[in-house]
């Protein structure tokens, strides 16, 4: 079997039970840093008996056949990255995918994540959200990638190094407006977390003495009456199919984050 553990992102207290279980009842122990992860054990308490061999981004490809093969030859094999969810952002989602083409179980060992704490600590909209990794580096990319993204409605969640975060924080005060809302929060679960919320100009101008892990959250664009309307064929043609008129414009509305009643009800004037 496969296990995809998630690790604390800085706080040794958010290790959980089952982590610890893990870790330490592993035939074998795939780590995004293997010193990290002994480093994580020695001050957990925990005693590993486990071989732990590197499994990052350089040798994702070619690791994870022999990964396979360990968890087909019957061994526990416990996937773990420097902090958070193995696969987000980080190694596991191509073992994952190797697995399932090989019949081999994979469970989840649930646990912190730095994109659902950002989120949740943002006091932006957390129904509908997009998480979007690390923008691109280079300006001309990054102007053109959030240009892309400046209609998308969700909530959108980004990791970003402190080094690059002012320049990204302008990229998109120009691409989605000076003043959409945002959240930057840094060093979460940390002695020194922070959450600044503003508006994206806003937050350009603070976040020139930004330090530490980043993930930026940025208010989706608003929803106008004409994006309803658009949709409301689609409503109709669904009742027409025999789904009940509510449940249509529920169904659509959820789809493409508009107000249901909203939907609803243009669909039901059109209809007369």
């Amino acid at each position: 079997m496969i296990v995809l553990a998630a690790t604390p992102l800085g706080n040794d207290d958010d290790a959980s039970p089952r982590l610890r279980a893990e870790l330490v009842g592993a035939d074998l122990i795939a780590a995004e840093d293997t010193r990290r992860l002994l480093n994580l054990a020695g001050r957990l308490g925990l005693d590993i008996s486990a071989p732990v061999v590197a499994y990052h981004e350089h040798n994702e490809y070619r690791a994870s056949g022999s990964l396979i093969d360990a968890a087909q030859a019957g061994k526990r094999v416990v996937v773990v990255t420097d902090a958070g969810m193995p696969s987000v952002s980080d190694p596991g989602y191509r073992l994952v995918a190797l697995a399932a083409e090989h019949d081999v179980p994979v469970t989840v060992v649930p646990g912190p994540s730095a994109v659902l704490s950002a989120l949740a600590l943002s006091g932006l909209a957390s129904d509908r959200f997009a998480f979007e990794g690390f923008p691109p580096r280079k300006d001309g990319e990054r102007r053109r990638y959030f240009s892309d993204l400046a209609t998308e409605s969700r909530t959108m969640i980004y990791f970003e190094s402190p080094r690059r975060v002012g320049d990204t924080l302008a990229a998109m005060a120009e691409a989605f407006g000076p003043d959409r809302r945002a959240a930057l929060c840094r060093e979460l679960t940390k002695i020194h977390e922070e959450v600044k919320r503003g508006t994206l100009d806003e937050l350009t101008q603070w976040s020139r003495e930004v330090r530490g892990e980043v993930t930026i959250v940025v208010e989706g664009a608003p929803v106008t009456a004409d994006d309803a309307a658009a949709h409301v064929p689609e409503v109709l043609a669904l009742a027409a199919a025999g789904l009940r008129l509510k449940d249509a414009a529920a169904h659509v509305a959820g789809r493409e984050g508009l107000r249901k009643n909203e939907l609803y009800d243009l669909a039901l004037d059109s209809r007369g």
